[in-house]
């Protein structure tokens, strides 16, 4: 399948359950008609990661996910030997060249991504990359040139067909501007009313349109508090399919507060909300409700 304009993206990965705006889509069918990796960056939970998910989905493509973190290094990105393999194979006196052959041989999602796969190149998910520093953004910088690892008992391996690269960052830290350069670049914020509104109902479509209506109000004037951490599209549709469970029919104060370690991760901000803020934010949040 291939998205032949900008509103089949919007289409066809709305129907895999991800809503996205014009311009999110825009981007997403210009990286995958020019052959560009795709840099999105914004706050957490705001749905990069599930962009990724949703086009490999519609795409019928294999996702290959490289989950960033402090301190990866370009080895344990592209691969690693089975030394352990490796020592039984010397005992019983294998020669040295077969012990670094494919039966040793522990692939990892960078190299993964460029052996051929089956259905097509595959989508390969960079995830917070925020979190790796310097040095892995130079290798990285150098790979996603000419979509190649080099394995120095093996030689180099180039992707047959570059793979649909799809980088994701928190902003917890500035990405080198070289490696932004390569990429086309978006920045994935959180939706109006209106777009969490599609979202929650593509994603918890078993809510009643109130409830729904409630929650997202009341996620929207949240993001507006002076919060360590504000709540993002994740923690929305965890909030109300945690209400669902719990048979809950509309908001109230003691609802909300019985269920906010779901919106609300650091107990500071949960602390903020004790007493009578969570109902002046609540009916704050009602009034603000568009009307029918």
């Amino acid at each position: 399948m291939q998205f032949d304009n900008i509103e089949a993206v919007q289409k066809h990965l709305g129907e895999a359950g991800y809503i996205c705006d014009r311009a999110l889509a825009t981007v997403v069918f210009l990286s995958l008609r020019l052959g560009r990796p795709l840099f999105l960056e914004g706050e957490a939970g705001t749905g990069k990661t599930e962009i990724a998910k949703a086009i490999a989905a519609t795409l019928g493509r294999r996702l290959i996910r490289l989950q960033c973190y402090e301190g990866l290094d370009a080895s344990s990105a592209v691969y690693e030997w089975n030394f352990a393999a490796q020592m039984i194979a010397i005992r019983t006196g294998e020669s040295k060249e077969d012990l670094f052959s494919d039966d040793y041989l522990i692939e990892r999602p960078l190299l993964e991504a460029m052996r051929p796969q089956e259905g097509g190149p595959p989508v390969l998910l960079i995830d917070e990359i925020d979190r790796t520093d310097a040095p892995f953004e130079a290798f990285l910088l150098e790979a996603l040139s000419d979509f190649q690892v080099t394995i120095p008992e093996r030689g180099t391996i180039k992707a047959p067909e570059a793979p649909i690269v799809i980088l994701t960052s928190n902003r917890t830290r500035e990405v080198h501007d070289a490696l932004k350069r390569r990429c086309l670049y978006h920045w994935v914020g959180y939706p109006d009313f209106a777009r969490e509104m599609e979202i929650l109902e593509a994603r918890a479509p078993e809510a009643a349109k109130a409830l729904s209506q409630e929650v997202v109000a009341f996620v929207q004037r949240l993001r507006g508090e002076d919060l360590f951490k504000k709540p993002g599209v994740a923690e929305t549709i965890d909030w109300a399919k945690c209400l669902l469970a719990l048979d809950v029919v509309t908001l109230s104060p003691e609802v909300i507060a019985d269920t906010l370690g779901a919106v609300l991760k650091y107990q500071d901000d949960i602390q903020r909300l004790q007493g009578t803020e969570a109902k002046k934010i609540l009916d704050d949040a009602r009034a603000s409700i568009p009307a029918a």
